[in-house]
């Protein structure tokens, strides 16, 4: 399904993990890829710019990392990025230029592109979030099922299976998620689309929409 496919949702020249997604169709095939790839991706790192902190923790010189947080390597810290107070980066990270990855956050096997936004007390994992994406205040990924078996992208045209146990989400650019929203296992939202407050997301999310919930996805109108 073309909607849910990497040039459909991103925009690729807007994240340092851009070879990344290179040979692959859906977004989802590279979460087992993420750790490998930023350990050969730092050694390249231009040192003028980038600080290895530690053991395969790369950080932007130009980056703000409060004394507070807490990462955990392989992970990149990109420019002019934000990491505040408490944050709590389990590895396996990409966090892009300019993004902000706020007070008590959680991330674990992610790309962050660039302008990502996960302020305030997010849960983020096995997840993608494109360009300019925003999760609201305590709006999380749940990246498990409860019965633990493989994820499946619900589509209009039918499951794709993915072979993954875990998988959270893929944001496409510009989606805006609202406050207390849980993204369920093998969410997947296209572009400059709105979750509505308090939502319990699963399958695909159409571009340009607004999800209100279940069963109610308006198009968007400007």
């Amino acid at each position: 399904m073309k909607a849910l496919t990497i040039e459909a949702l991103y925009t690729l020249e807007e994240t340092i993990a851009k070879d990344l997604f290179q040979g692959v169709v859906y977004p989802w095939e590279v979460l087992p890829k993420i750790h490998d790839f930023i350990l050969e991706l730092g050694k390249h790192l231009p040192e003028d710019e980038y600080e290895k902190v530690g053991e395969d923790v790369w950080i932007a010189k130009s980056a703000k990392v409060f004394p507070s947080a807490y990462i955990h390597g392989p992970a990149i810290i990109g420019k002019e990025a934000e990491v505040r107070h408490c944050a709590f980066i389990r590895g396996n990270a990409i966090v892009g230029e300019g993004a902000v990855v706020g007070n008590s956050t959680e991330l674990k096997n992610v790309v962050l592109f660039n302008k990502v936004q996960v302020p305030h007390y997010n849960y983020v994992g096995d997840s993608i979030l494109g360009y300019k994406a925003h999760m609201g205040a305590g709006s999380i990924t749940s990246n498990v099922k409860s019965d633990k078996k493989l994820v499946v992208v619900k589509t209009p045209e039918g499951g794709i299976e993915t072979g993954m146990k875990k998988f959270g989400a893929m944001l496409g650019d510009e989606v805006e998620v609202g406050c207390g929203t849980v993204l369920n296992p093998g969410s997947v939202v296209g572009k400059q689309s709105n979750i509505y407050p308090l939502s319990s997301v699963r399958g695909f999310v159409p571009a340009h929409s607004i999800y209100k919930k279940q069963g109610e996805v308006v198009e968007k109108h400007e």
